[in-house]
């Protein structure tokens, strides 16, 4: 039985109040156990740096901190979203189209918080929920989209979802930014942020000791209140995530995790 089966299991014998406290006691002492003894300090560099975020709120929650640390410095920061965020709020059409428009007000508010330009925000317009799912031709034609703005940009550092960030947007996110890099035939340092994998990653069932063995520390202490003015930039949002969820990216440190690109 693979982790999903597992969790599906534990969400029909466990009442969701207790099943969202033991999320949040494993999220938040795995956290603590990383920032506290099993990472190392990411040493923050003047590289532009290119974001790519899945839907309109995790750039925030999971690079917020070095986003505006870079932008304090005049180091450029570019963010590209992959879908359109409809399907935060169930299946409505009439819901989704509304909110399409409001996940994309609310992201050009929270980077602007953060201090990246408008002219530096780039929209994908994938429908949520779908980037796992793309034909063949529908995923090459995003890698080219992602290699064009990589040809262009030429960023030193690239911030990605989790490869095991336990959502289907969130982790092809990952595959289709790794696969354009390669076809961009460029050299940069690839970095991934944790957005669900520890809410939701059974530690030693899906998350291994390896996996945890490359992770790094940002200090984001100085534009820590900027981070927080940016995530509430996101009401549609915050008032969707499971209680006790948004405490871990309200610390005064970030967790990344290096890989090869």
């Amino acid at each position: 039985m693979n982790y999903k089966h597992s969790l599906i299991k534990l969400e029909k014998i466990i009442p969701n109040i207790l099943l969202n406290q033991i999320q949040y006691i494993h999220s938040y002492l795995l956290s603590r156990w990383i920032l506290s003894w099993g990472s190392k300090p990411l040493i923050f560099n003047q590289e532009l740096a290119m974001v790519f975020s899945p839907h309109q709120d995790d750039e925030t929650l999971g690079c917020g901190g070095m986003i505006a640390r870079k932008r304090e410095q005049g180091i450029p920061v570019v963010v590209t979203f992959l879908t359109d965020g409809r399907g935060s709020h169930g299946v409505d059409p009439h819901i989704q189209n509304k909110i399409i428009n409001i996940r994309k007000q609310e992201s050009l508010t929270a980077l602007n918080i953060l201090g990246v330009e408008p002219s530096e925000i780039h929209f994908l317009d994938k429908q949520d929920g779908t980037l796992k799912d793309l034909n063949l031709e529908e995923k090459q034609q995003t890698i080219s989209q992602i290699c064009e703005l990589l040809q262009r940009y030429q960023p030193g550092e690239v911030y990605v979802p989790h490869h095991k960030d336990c959502h289907k947007d969130h982790e092809a996110t990952y595959d289709l930014v790794k696969e354009a890099i390669a076809q961009a035939g460029i050299t940069v340092e690839l970095l991934q942020y944790p957005i669900w994998v520890f809410w939701r990653a059974p530690l030693f069932i899906l998350l291994k000791l390896q996996d945890i063995a490359a992770a790094y520390r940002l200090s984001i202490k100085s534009v820590q209140d900027k981070k927080k003015r940016a995530i509430a930039a996101y009401p549609s949002q915050l008032q969707m995530l499971p209680r006790g969820f948004i405490k871990r990216f309200l610390n005064s440190e970030e967790i990344f995790f290096k890989s090869e690109s």
